[in-house]
């Protein structure tokens, strides 16, 4: 019997890896609003995770957008991507499941603001000790929609005009339908 093989994104099985731990952990805490502040070893590394993923792929997407940039920080990315992609800010992933909707991104309607997310894993990053209580679900739960959300950019920049489905998640801005990628109406991005 032969096996046939596909290139495969590593950073979409990325996400589907952590969207399974996220599902996982559904069993251990409610996600609702009173749960929101809940913080674990297991959420500070989901965090760290999937904020150290959005970094990578924040400087893939701001690349694709301006080649000759160095998008190296929060505050280059929001600049970039802001400027390329002004609706970012209104972004919007759904969990239906739980009856939940994240606007991981909606900081960036003010210049040089980071997610709430992104400065709470800072936080449990570099001064665990004063500020582990920033590893809570909402922060974790966020951080991941964000990750989705420029994942769905990143293979849109890539030429890519399918996504798949995930099992938890759903964007519904920079979102997919039937498998193909969809652009809010009115939206220009910078790759057609």
């Amino acid at each position: 019997m032969a096996i046939t093989h596909q290139e495969v994104d590593p950073h979409l099985n990325y996400f589907l890896c952590l969207e399974s731990d996220i599902q996982g952990l559904s069993r251990w805490i409610e996600f609702s609003q009173e749960n929101e502040n809940v913080y674990s070893i297991e959420l500070a590394r989901l965090l760290m995770a999937a904020s150290s993923e959005v970094d990578v792929i924040a400087k893939r997407v701001c690349s694709s957008i301006n080649s000759e940039c160095d998008a190296n920080n929060i505050h280059v990315y929001q600049s970039i991507l802001c400027e390329a992609l002004p609706m970012l800010p209104d972004a919007s992933v759904e969990m239906p499941r739980f009856g939940m909707t994240f606007y991981p991104w909606s900081n960036w309607h003010q210049p040089k603001s980071p997610p709430n997310w992104w400065k709470g894993n800072n936080k449990v990053k570099h001064q665990r000790a004063e500020h582990f209580k920033q590893a809570n679900l909402k922060n974790v739960l966020n951080a991941s929609a964000a990750l989705l959300i420029l994942l769905i950019l990143y293979f849109r920049s890539r030429g890519n005009h399918h996504f798949p489905a995930m099992n938890l998640f759903s964007p519904r801005s920079f979102a997919y339908k039937d498998g193909h990628i969809v652009i809010p109406d009115g939206a220009i991005v910078p790759w057609g």
